[in-house]
């Protein structure tokens, strides 16, 4: 990726003249299956820019309260669009229920926000959304006068758990963000698919928010090696966080579970920072949690690390007895 990165043919992207960049949006447009698409320097830069492009200001998007766009973007729509949100509760696969989405929808009435856009993401903490179910949800939206736009931070994901293509999970959606980075490990990078006319909207707003990049294909060429060489692996780290979460769950000691390559642990309270501290003394980092812990696999992490991991989690527990 690194050599495809500084070989790669450059130009001034902000007047559309960097071909490396032109590739990967005309790629990811005929993956997804839309019209055209923009290279953004960020999964929240793409959400951010799909809800300035359907809603104006005094609009509502409808979401779920543990969606990225809701609970983890500063708030960037409200600040930047004046856009008003409603977060839904989510189910036991972090799906939002039709019902709660037709019953949230404002009537035509002057007191309320206008529904301009349902916003969906797949997978979510690892969780694959059916797609019959995105459909049934697009379907009311749409039945509305609405727009739908999904977070497809880890769309790739999705396509390779269910063995479907990413252009018909992306097809009862207006807009798609897909991300570059994580699972399919560019360095920086997602891009926002739609129609041509969202997409020329899209890249004005771009510009207001000072993501216009001037040699931007050297970054471009690390998302298309991505895409042409790290999509069909991603089935090693599903298998990786499986063998993981097997491998703790033998000893008996906490909650696990697992959901594509997402591992959740929640260890008892007393138990958090001795943990922590005995991984850390094998080399093994994990981030705080509460109550549950994520671990997440990717192209950087082996079956070798895998097995470490396991037996790292072993000697804590077969110490303390």
């Amino acid at each position: 990726m690194r050599e495809a990165m500084a070989s790669a043919d450059v130009g001034d992207d902000v007047y559309g003249e960097d071909p490396s960049v032109n590739q990967l949006e005309q790629t990811v447009a005929d993956l997804l299956g839309k019209q055209a698409a923009l290279f953004v320097s960020s999964g929240t830069q793409g959400n951010l820019l799909a809800l300035l492009s359907h809603c104006a200001r005094g609009d509502e998007f409808i979401s779920g309260d543990v969606y990225h766009v809701y609970s983890h973007e500063a708030g960037g729509a409200a600040v930047l669009g004046g856009i008003a949100s409603t977060a839904l509760q989510t189910g036991p696969q972090l799906e939002l229920s039709v019902d709660d989405v037709r019953a949230a929808i404002k009537p035509d009435n002057n007191h309320f926000a206008i529904s301009r856009l349902l916003c969906l993401e797949n997978t979510i903490s690892g969780r694959v959304q059916q797609q019959s179910h995105l459909l049934a949800l697009c379907d009311v939206a749409h039945g509305a006068g609405m727009q739908t736009h999904l977070d497809g931070a880890r769309l790739m994901n999705a396509v390779v758990a269910q063995g479907i293509s990413a252009a018909e999970i992306a097809a009862p959606f207006d807009s798609i963000s897909l991300c570059l980075s994580k699972g399919l490990g560019a360095p920086v990078g997602s891009v926002l698919a739609g129609s041509q006319a969202f997409i020329d909207k899209a890249r004005r707003g771009r510009k207001l928010l000072g993501g216009g990049t001037r040699q931007a294909g050297i970054l471009a060429s690390g998302g298309l090696y991505a895409l042409n060489h790290h999509v069909e692996r991603l089935a090693e780290d599903h298998s990786n966080a499986t063998l993981l979460a097997e491998g703790i769950a033998r000893l008996g000691v906490m909650p696990v579970e697992q959901h594509t390559n997402m591992v959740f642990i929640t260890p008892s309270a007393d138990h958090i920072t001795a943990l922590r501290e005995a991984l850390l003394g094998r080399g093994i980092i994990i981030a705080a949690g509460s109550p549950s812990i994520r671990m997440v696999t990717h192209l950087d992490i082996s079956r070798a690390d895998i097995e470490t991991t396991i037996e790292a989690f072993e000697g804590y527990f077969s110490a303390i007895g």
